[in-house]
């Protein structure tokens, strides 16, 4: 999480900070303009920029006040490179936008530091969101999302809606076309107004549900600024309460939802809701409701099954997930790999074992050597030691280094996986639950009929199917269990049944 920034680039410095270069992110690795990173395709690795962060403004930039002032001067203007915050409407504030854009100072790369460009994903997102609550991770997401068969076109309710994690994850599971676009076709192709279908047109929807009041606007902020306010719909209000009915403005009924993900202290206070019996009902009495609770307790979980019980829901299973990571690699072990990272530079083989051995005594011999000559004439050491066939490390660290341009190394080595020494710790416990579709007496008298008629006109005609004669003996066969007596009497009378 530490690792990643979510951020949002501008050509123009939105927040008003005073960098010269524009609007910048500044991270542990290094500060990055945002002129570096606008236009640069996914996955580009892209350096730091050096930044002097102290010509930036303060609180009340706006005002004349936090400005740098030069020797001898007034504070800094426009015109010398620092930026301005819009003091007016939506004109000036493009105007002067504009402007900034041409007076942004060019960065320059810093010596070290860089960062990749990655797509912005609901994972990224979960790791590098603002938390406001406890959030929902990947791994416990993409399996609450599998178990409640979220699909193109499907509507989940979400209550508890916090830090917006499975928000996200979520309205990408149910994403199936832009809604927005596909209104402005319809409109374009006819003359009169699309009329709602009370469906969503064939697009899924998120309704989300969150009772604390700050956290519904910065989530519709957030959902805004990434470009989701046509699948995602935000609500403050209480479900204990109030349940999840609402009147949407174009979709007669509101929700219809099939799918529902409860992240409550106290879930079962708002399952009297999740009911078909009201005519305002949120739920799609065409499908069974798939529903998930997410409970850090034990005590919770209990509750929560005897009021689904009370209510007609089936299948009640919890799960508690335990994540743990399993790198996969290539592990190269040998005396070849000696001075390279992430190997094991031991001896593969006794024969390496052995020729390290001889290279280590033949060094010792020399230094002994060198010692004797020392001791009896210094005039006759020789400055470089010169033996035949020795070969320094250093000479052989360098003699690996340039065989490696050549070796293919991604094939050498064994494949092996390790996993982490310590699993996860928990989270909280995953209750499912199943509502069946709605049944009426009409649907009831009609799979009667079904079945009557499959029965009388299938089943009936295998039963009066006539038996053959062999197969009446190899029954007698079986019946009479190896005693031959009673096997002739039984055969005899079938013979006898066919004379007559």
């Amino acid at each position: 999480r530490d690792l990643l920034t979510p951020t949002i680039l501008r050509s123009y410095d939105d927040e008003d900070i005073g960098y010269a270069e524009g609007k910048v992110t500044t991270t542990r690795y290094g500060n990055y303009p945002h002129t570096t990173l606008i236009g640069q395709p996914w996955g580009s690795q892209i350096r730091a920029s050096k930044v002097d962060t102290g010509t930036r403004g303060r609180k009340g930039q706006h005002e004349g006040r936090g400005q740098k002032r030069k020797r001898g001067g007034s504070s800094s203007s426009p015109g010398d490179g620092s930026l301005v915050a819009a003091r007016g409407g939506a004109s000036m504030q493009q105007d002067e936008a504009a402007t900034q854009v041409q007076q942004l100072k060019t960065a320059v790369p810093a010596d070290t530091g860089f960062c990749h460009l990655l797509p912005p994903t609901p994972e990224t997102w979960t790791y590098g969101l603002p938390h406001r609550t406890q959030v929902v991770y990947t791994p416990d997401y993409s399996y609450i999302l599998q178990r409640l068969r979220a699909t193109p076109g499907t509507n989940i309710i979400e209550a508890g809606a916090g830090s917006g994690s499975f928000t996200h994850a979520a309205a990408r599971a149910v994403y199936n076309g832009d809604p927005l676009k596909e209104r402005e076709e319809k409109v374009e192709s006819s003359a009169t107004p699309p009329q709602p279908t009370g469906t969503g047109e064939g697009t899924g929807r998120v309704w989300s549900f969150e009772f604390h009041d700050q956290r519904v606007q910065k989530l519709q902020t957030e959902i805004q600024e990434h470009g989701l306010q046509d699948i995602v719909t935000v609500t403050h209000r209480d479900v204990y309460e109030d349940g999840f009915s609402i009147q949407h403005p174009t979709l007669q009924p509101s929700i219809n939802a099939s799918a529902i993900f409860l992240d409550l202290p106290a879930p079962w206070l708002a399952l009297k809701h999740l009911t078909r019996d009201s005519p305002s009902s949120p739920l799609n009495p065409s499908t069974s409701i798939h529903l998930c609770t997410f409970s850090p307790c034990i005590e919770q979980v209990q509750r929560t099954v005897s009021t689904l019980r009370t209510l007609g829901w089936l299948d009640i299973e919890m799960v508690e997930l335990s994540a743990k990571r399993i790198e996969v690699r290539r592990d190269r072990v040998g005396l070849q790999e000696e001075g390279l990272r992430g190997v094991n530079a031991t001896p593969a083989t006794v024969n390496e074992a052995i020729a390290r051995l001889r290279e280590v005594e033949g060094r010792d011999r020399l230094y002994h050597d060198l010692m004797t000559n020392k001791s009896k004439n210094q005039d006759d050491i020789p400055s470089t030691p010169q033996t035949e066939g020795y070969i320094s490390k250093h000479q052989r660290l360098q003699q690996i280094r340039d065989a490696q341009s050549d070796r293919k190394i991604y094939k050498e080595g064994r494949l092996v996986h390790r996993s982490e020494s310590e699993m996860k710790t928990h989270t909280s416990y995953l209750l499912f639950a199943i509502l069946p579709r709605s049944w009426t007496e009409e649907d009831e008298k009609r799979a009667q009929r079904e079945v009557e008629e499959f029965g009388s006109g299938g089943l009936g005609d295998e039963r009066e199917k006539p038996v053959s004669k062999r197969q009446m003996k190899r029954e007698a066969k079986v019946q009479a269990g190896g005693n031959k007596d009673l096997e002739l009497e039984m055969k005899w009378r079938l013979d006898g049944d066919g004379e007559e």
